[in-house]
């Protein structure tokens, strides 16, 4: 049975980094809004961009408008796509994805064993809101 092991390393936000669309379900956004006081309409003006495929972060340039020096601003309540990288489709699908998606994530060979299944399984989520 294949394992993956991965483990989000404290400090890190080289995946807050990379370039890319951050996809939010309704709660994502509604979660966010209470955390920072916002009503959800004001929070949506001010960061959402809503697309023909959902709604997306409005990106402060290339990068996430919640990545600060010291992290994620809103890391307890930050997106399903955040909270599930790296167990993306695209990235737990094949050995080599893994593998390339580990030059520059630290916390994959990491931390607790994990099944490839459960992995899959975690990856599927990503397919419900991208």
């Amino acid at each position: 049975m294949q394992q993956f092991r991965f483990e989000c390393q404290p400090g890190c936000t080289n995946c807050c980094q990379s370039e890319g669309d951050v996809h939010l379900r309704e709660e994502d956004m509604a979660r966010a809004a209470a955390f920072l006081n916002m009503t959800a309409e004001l929070f949506e003006a001010r960061y959402i961009v809503r697309m023909e495929e959902g709604a997306q972060l409005r990106m402060a340039g290339a990068h996430c408008p919640f990545l600060e020096a010291r992290g994620c601003a809103i890391h307890s309540v930050k997106p399903t796509q955040c909270r599930l990288y790296p167990f993306w489709p695209e990235i737990v699908e094949t050995r080599q994805a893994w593998h390339r998606t580990a030059k520059s994530c630290p916390g994959i060979g990491k931390g607790p064993w994990i099944q490839i299944e459960d992995a899959v399984r975690i990856a599927s989520e990503m397919k419900k809101i991208s």
